[in-house]
């Protein structure tokens, strides 16, 4: 489907968050990184929203405080202590921290404020045990410049990072609380982003300087984008948690799409003349319809006690099953909000409800026991009357909505770019002072020093790569946008490989080992320099080094000797492959008396095929033909 965003008005403003890499957390002294060990440490808690000043309280803390979930946390003492388990008041703000991002603020020509802040934001879904958020405010009023287009950067904040989900039976939610209080960089932009294209370009340049200060994480995980998506008539939707930058132009392009259609049942729905007051929380209990019922999915319920609820939905007939995005409609949004303000697993409606097994029969019984006609759909909420009410409630909110067109709302997003829903977006009581940090002043001198001393620009990187290291553009754009461009440099110079093929295999060759799923965030440095090293020391060959990747990626704690030791990618000696050569030819002399070196394409993909990564091709290409060509001359003296 062709779009034209320009006339669609398409605004979009990016949140970007990216983890530094620190010595301790932003308010204690615990080491920054995940623990890979069993937790030794449980403890329980529930959080509950509370009110403002003004009496108000946070309809995105309500929303989540309704769900009635506890949370059970796990915690060891390496990576955590008191302060994440909210059993003792917040250490000052990490100057370490606060530096990194005063450069990155002077990076992006925004003006740092005079006195640092801390404030509590209220986030009750678990995710912090204290139940807000600490952030403030480092420096305003930025801008940066992408394809000739100037972005203003509105804000540019320090926070701490949130623990990690580990798990769910039930009410219960499992998190870990070592990555809680890591400290996290978030740059904003303005809301003038007009394509998705436009989009991924603004976050990776804005990625570009964050890595140019050299003390950031890389990994997965570490970095994430947060997108503020709006259109003509839609709504202002918050996107949460795009943690790839290429799925950002396929998370605008689907959000567009999925408003557009809202759009188009909202304008289906008025001219079948469907009103606000023909929507009511009017709810039947037809658990009698189901009482022979072969669909599966009602009798498991049935079987556990279960309750069947319906509600009528006045003129949404064939609405409900409408395709929004791919995987995603009208139905899935109604039941994203069954599940989770009425705690069930789902929902069923009649433009489905015969693919599930419910018979013509059951269909029409249903109809006449909520005196509804063939252009009304119905629902079903299988559960607990109460969870079954609640679940129905959301449903026939979110029909009021679907009336008005798009509901402003948090969605979480999935890594094919599509989005779910979340929960309801932020209100404005949910942000108040941290009264257990101090403020810090920011000194001008010590501005001007960091000024100074600021970090090499993202296209002065590539410039100097390229007259340094005799690298193409290509591959030093592509270093300089990773994560990778001190590790190619310590590589070329410890090891001696060709910068070029070092670049290559840092950007190019990891990428797709990446998309094959080789997790390269365990191998560490030192690691990946140890096996440039061996490569440089003719220990084994540049084709083995993704074997060694793959293997060193499910060894961890293993050694790239380790690795070409167990997959046999010792480099040959010469007086092997030269015995080597020779029975290949003895095996194939037919084939050499036939075609001649016409005959050496077959001998050497015979050979590479057995001997790749324990020598080098050149090697072999020099030896085979300087063999074959012996081997000839022998036949014609015959």
């Amino acid at each position: 489907m062709s779009i034209n965003y320009g006339e669609l008005g398409l605004k979009v403003g990016l949140e970007c968050h990216q983890q530094l890499a620190t010595r301790e957390k932003l308010f204690c002294k615990c080491k920054p990184q995940l623990f890979k060990g069993e937790p030794k440490v449980l403890f329980m808690r529930r959080l509950r929203p509370t009110q403002s000043e003004l009496g108000q309280i946070d309809p995105a803390a309500y929303f989540e405080f309704q769900k009635g979930v506890k949370i059970l946390y796990e915690a060891d003492s390496e990576t955590s202590c008191l302060v994440e388990m909210d059993e003792e008041p917040p250490h000052e703000l990490n100057r370490e921290a606060l530096e990194i991002a005063l450069i990155v603020a002077l990076m992006m020509n925004a003006k740092p404020v005079d006195e640092i802040y801390v404030m509590r934001k209220i986030v009750i879904d678990g995710s912090n045990t204290t139940g807000f958020q600490r952030t403030c405010v480092v420096a305003l009023n930025g801008s940066i410049e992408v394809d000739g287009k100037i972005i203003p950067i509105q804000h540019i904040s320090l926070e701490e990072d949130a623990a990690r989900k580990m798990g769910e039976e039930g009410l219960l939610v499992r998190y870990r609380i070592d990555r809680l209080g890591i400290p996290l960089i978030e740059v904003t932009t303005g809301p003038v982003i007009n394509t998705p294209e436009e989009a991924e370009k603004v976050a990776l340049a804005i990625g570009r300087i964050l890595r140019a200060t050299r003390r950031v994480k890389r990994g997965i995980g570490t970095i994430r984008q947060d997108l503020n998506i709006s259109i003509k008539d839609g709504a202002l939707v918050e996107i949460k948690g795009v943690q790839d930058l290429e799925l950002i132009s396929k998370v605008v392009e689907y959000e567009v799409q999925r408003q557009l259609n809202l759009l188009k049942i909202r304008n289906e729905l008025r001219r079948r003349g469907l009103k606000d007051e023909d929507l009511k929380d009017e709810f039947f209990d037809v658990t009698a319809v189901f009482k022979e019922t072969k669909c599966r999915v009602l009798q498991r319920a049935l079987s556990k006690g279960a309750t069947v609820l319906a509600v009528k939905l006045p003129k949404f007939s064939g609405l409900l099953g409408f395709e929004l995005i791919p995987g995603l409609r009208l139905g899935s949004e109604m039941s994203d909000r069954a599940k989770f303000w009425g705690r069930v697993g789902g929902i069923l409606h009649t433009d489905e409800i015969a693919s599930y097994g419910v018979s013509d029969e059951e269909i029409a019984n249903l109809r006449r026991w909520t005196n509804a006609s063939q252009e009304d759909a119905i629902v079903l909420v299988a559960d607990k009357v109460e969870n079954a009410v609640d679940a129905l409630k959301a449903v026939v909110e979110r029909a009021c909505e679907a009336l008005k067109g798009v509901p402003e709302e948090t969605r979480a997003a999935n890594p094919d770019g599509t989005t779910r829903y979340m929960r309801p977006r932020p209100g404005a009581a949910r942000m108040y002072p941290e009264t257990d940090v101090p403020p810090v002043k920011i000194a001008r001198d010590y501005l001007e020093r960091l000024r100074r001393a600021l970090p090499e620009p993202p296209e002065e990187t590539v410039r100097r790569l390229m007259n340094n290291y005799g690298i193409n553009e290509k591959l030093a754009r592509q270093l300089s946008e990773s994560e990778y461009t001190d590790l190619f440099e310590t590589i070329v110079k410890e090891t001696g490989v060709s910068p070029t093929f070092v670049a290559a295999t840092l950007t190019e060759t990891f990428k797709a080992l990446r998309r094959e799923n080789v997790n390269l965030d365990i191998i560490s440095d030192e690691q990946i320099i140890e096996i440039f090293r061996l490569v440089g020391l003719e220990k084994t060959s540049k084709e083995s080094i993704p074997e060694i990747v793959k293997w060193l990626a499910s060894h961890e704690g293993a050694t790239p000797s380790d690795a070409i030791k167990e997959l046999g990618l010792i480099m040959i000696s010469e007086d092997t492959l030269k015995r080597l050569i020779d029975e290949c030819l003895e095996r194939n002399r037919k084939i050499v008396a036939e075609k001649g070196m016409g005959a050496f394409g077959v001998l050497m993909g015979i050979l590479m095929r057995d001997l790749r990564g324990r020598v080098k091709p050149e090697t072999v290409n020099k030896m085979l033909k300087e063999r074959m060509l012996e081997e000839i001359k022998r036949f014609e003296r015959r």
